[in-house]
């Protein structure tokens, strides 16, 4: 189509600057007469094309021109390029040509502005790996099996439809209809083994807004009042929204969580720096786990 073709055109002249219409007319299977056409429609639409003779000659575009700008503004183009190279981190396929070419047509300064590093400190030697195979997955809609580690050790077979890599809370995961399940889930990429795409298809749209926020239903979860030592301020200020600061300088946190497990659970990671001050019922199952993890070193 011409349109593709004249936009090939811009792409070339901004990376070659000048380019003979004999070049071009090899490149798009086209006649000389063609690629003139082609550089009028240009020169009328408003782009700074030209068209000089003799030795060194052929089809430029003026020095300072930059694609879209009398469309973008400074900033804006600032801020796509800044975008594609934040998105970088996910480490895609380590392919620079997209951002290369917008870089390129857009010609934007200042944008190298910030930096983003998806990886963990430690190494795991799949994350990489395992990102670039789900999103071919997503990307040609096909089923996906895998092992997956659940929160009570357990290793489970799944397969899964996938819809969409999601980070969220200084992790990725993956959001897919799991057939086992029957239902919608989030998988943690880092409990995921043994991935593999299979041949078989699938059709079926993503729900939109899937990490939209939303306030948690309280009546649901269970109110739980931790007293932490300021010697843990880095967690509190990371993990929890809700606290007050005592006298001491300690935090007084409220919490709600699924039951009475996940709260003793959640004070133990703290170790001696938590109290549970409520409810009295993981104070008591506390106290048990307490006491049964002496037998240990006894």
């Amino acid at each position: 189509m011409q349109i593709n073709r004249l936009f090939e055109i811009i792409y070339i002249l901004l990376e070659n600057r000048t380019v003979t219409a004999a070049e071009l007319a090899e490149r798009f299977e086209v006649s000389a007469r063609t690629i003139y056409r082609d550089v009028e429609v240009l020169s009328q639409a408003g782009m700074p094309i030209y068209m000089s003779k003799g030795k060194g000659g052929g089809i430029s575009l003026l020095p300072d021109f930059t694609l879209n700008k009398a469309i973008l503004t400074e900033q804006e183009k600032s801020e796509i390029l800044s975008s594609m190279n934040a998105f970088r981190a996910v480490n895609l396929s380590k392919n620079e040509t997209a951002l290369n070419k917008l870089t390129t047509m857009l010609g934007a300064k200042n944008a190298d502005w910030i930096e983003v590093d998806f990886s963990s400190w430690g190494y795991f030697e799949n994350d990489g790996v395992y990102f670039e195979k789900i999103k071919t997955a997503i990307i040609e809609k096909k089923i996906i099996t895998f092992n997956y580690a659940s929160g009570k050790a357990e290793k489970l077979p799944r397969e899964v439809l996938p819809l969409k890599l999601v980070f969220k809370g200084a992790a990725w995961y993956l959001y897919a209809y799991c057939t086992l399940r029957k239902d919608y889930r989030f998988f943690k990429l880092r409990r995921i083994t043994e991935l593999a795409i299979t041949d078989t298809g699938f059709e079926m749209e993503t729900p939109k807004n899937i990490c939209a926020r939303q306030e948690p239903d309280t009546n649901a979860y269970i109110k739980a009042e931790l007293l932490i030592s300021k010697a843990m301020a880095f967690r509190v200020y990371d993990e929890i929204s809700r606290y007050q600061i005592n006298a001491n300088g300690n935090f007084v946190c409220e919490l709600y969580l699924p039951d009475i497990s996940t709260i003793c659970t959640y004070a133990a990671s703290f170790g001696e720096y938590c109290t549970i001050l409520s409810p009295q019922q993981a104070i008591a199952e506390m106290k048990c786990l307490l006491q049964n993890s002496l037998k240990n070193y006894s």
